[in-house]
């Protein structure tokens, strides 16, 4: 396994004289995809995260990876080809965090059942070989039985479809271990502050290590921003009064127990009041339910949900479960921004504008991605390493991420044993067990997460904070905050006594912890 010791991958970034072929800003889903893609055909690949890696849009999405139901229904078939095809490779090369799911469109009118049947064939065939299962009509008794806690008045049946789950940050997290794999660098917590260029074009960067506080000038040959909801920081660096490229669509997610619909299928609602999908989805022993399109003008590393959007999410699913929850039931409320490429002409609501991906190649050469999803990460990110091959005049090397497969991946995982996340690490994760008999134990009576995987994040996966630890690392603070609030205190010490921390870091870390869990809980 490479190095994750941060000052070890510090070291890498020293020499002054070192000229990168490709410098990639940001560290979700689009970031990390693209340096993965860039170090596996052999460019010397640096990426930079400000914050950590997934901690804003590629941490709080509806853990689906999907051809987009919706898409179809707009007639977008382009897309959702290209979106069926890479979820076949996704459950290919990261078997271990993305499972096939079956989803239960509930029919409250008699012709929908045909209706959606017809759809979905469709959606299946587009899906080809890599399909996850047909979709077929079910009578009102198996709807029942397998959605127990549905609403049954009005009821005529449902519609069963397949598509692809996963846990996004865990996703995310491998994806970085993989770029080391590949001879990539990768580094969170360090800020891109400036852009270097000589003769009106770009060669390298001014970026901050933001724990140390040091400073440094990087050389590169090609610069790519994959910084999401904020490529407009970096364009402004590049072209200050640039026409904002991003238009930021808000999401949001109530977590509440599973108690409310037993079982293992989900819900896919796919017209609420206002002609929005709605889901409910089994995730981490929770139900997960969302989302919301709520156009924003404001971008933030931690939005909060809106009381319109809470109104919402429990109006709308209240219609559809025999006990509907009330706030009093909710575990965790979070947000997430989306990077919608804004419409040019100043037009549309966030529903109306494409999911698809757009790159930019400014004057200066800076190469910018936005756009997409999740589930489209890989195509991204071979779209914009051609498209740095081509701008900075790079000897060319075929992409072979298709086939690569992702740390972790392992097939047939246990998926009783909540563990099953680390995938080929599982052995390795308990091995910590023998080093330390105490990491046995779990972190909190309520949750099953043991004191090993605190030393594993910080350990082998980049994890600096409290905060990386309990939302990205282990998800406590997005299915359970009360939970995760009494966590945070054993959290601190694990990382203090791994990380050579003292006693005013443990403490300051969880009050930040504290301070930031405040706004997951729904207030009544």
């Amino acid at each position: 396994m490479p190095t994750t010791n941060r000052e070890k991958l510090i070291e890498t970034i020293t020499n002054p004289e070192k000229t990168w072929d490709i410098i990639v800003v940001g560290g979700g889903a689009t970031g990390l995809g693209t340096a993965l893609d860039a170090a596996s055909r052999g460019y010397k690949t640096l990426l930079l995260e400000q914050a950590d890696f997934a901690k804003g849009t590629s941490s709080r999405s509806t853990k689906l990876v999907h051809g987009g139901v919706r898409y179809l229904a707009q007639g977008d078939i382009g897309l959702v080809r290209e979106a069926l095809y890479e979820r076949g490779l996704l459950i290919k090369n990261a078997a271990h965090v993305v499972k096939n799911e079956s989803f239960i469109i509930p029919n409250y009118e008699w012709w929908k059942g045909a209706y959606y049947t017809i759809g979905l064939t469709l959606y299946d065939l587009l899906a080809g070989k890599l399909s996850f299962g047909r979709s077929k009509h079910i009578s009102k008794k198996e709807t029942i039985g397998r959605l127990p806690g549905i609403q049954q008045k009005g009821l005529y049946g449902g519609v069963v479809y397949h598509d692809g789950q996963f846990d996004d940050s865990r996703l995310a997290i491998n994806l970085a271990q993989t770029c080391l794999e590949q001879g990539a660098t990768v580094l969170n917590y360090f800020k891109v502050t400036d852009l270097l260029k000589e003769n009106g074009k770009i060669s390298g960067i001014v970026a901050q290590d933001m724990e140390a506080g040091t400073v440094y000038q990087l050389k590169c040959k090609a610069l790519i921003n994959a910084t999401g909801i904020f490529v407009d920081d970096l364009l402004q660096k590049d072209e200050p009064h640039k026409k904002p490229l991003v238009r930021p669509s808000q999401g949001i997610h109530i977590v509440v127990d599973s108690s409310f619909m037993p079982g293992s299928d989900a819900i896919m609602i796919p017209k609420t009041d206002d002609g929005r999908v709605l889901f409910v989805v089994p995730w981490h022993g929770k139900l997960l339910i969302g989302t919301t399109d709520t156009p924003l003008d404001e971008l933030s590393l931690e939005p909060r949900a809106l009381e319109a959007e809470i109104g919402f999410v429990m109006r709308n699913i209240s219609k559809y479960l025999s006990r509907p929850p009330e706030r009093k039931d909710v575990l965790s409320i979070f947000a997430g921004l989306r990077p919608l490429a804004a419409p040019q002409d100043g037009s549309g609501g966030t529903k109306e504008i494409s999911r698809r991906h757009k790159i930019l190649v400014s004057v200066s050469g800076l190469i910018t991605i936005t756009g997409g999803k999740w589930t489209t990460y890989r195509r991204m990110a071979e779209d914009t390493v051609d498209k740095a091959i081509e701008t900075a005049n790079l000897d060319p090397h075929k992409c072979i991420t298709d086939n690569l497969p992702i740390h972790g991946n392992k097939k047939d995982v246990d998926r009783i044993n909540y563990l099953y996340v680390y995938g080929s690490d599982y052995e390795a994760l308990l091995d910590l067990v023998y080093e330390n008999p105490e990491w046995a134990e779990k972190l909190h009576p309520h949750m099953d997460y043991i004191k090993a995987e605190v030393i594993w994040a910080a350990r082998h996966e980049m994890a600096r904070t409290v905060e990386d630890v309990l939302a990205r690392r282990v998800r406590a603070l997005f299915l359970d905050v009360k939970t995760a609030i009494e966590m945070a205190p054993a959290v601190a010490r694990l990382m203090a006594q791994e990380l050579n921390k003292d006693e005013q870091w443990v403490a300051q870390q969880v009050a930040e912890f504290d301070e930031l869990a405040k706004g997951y809980l729904l207030s009544f």
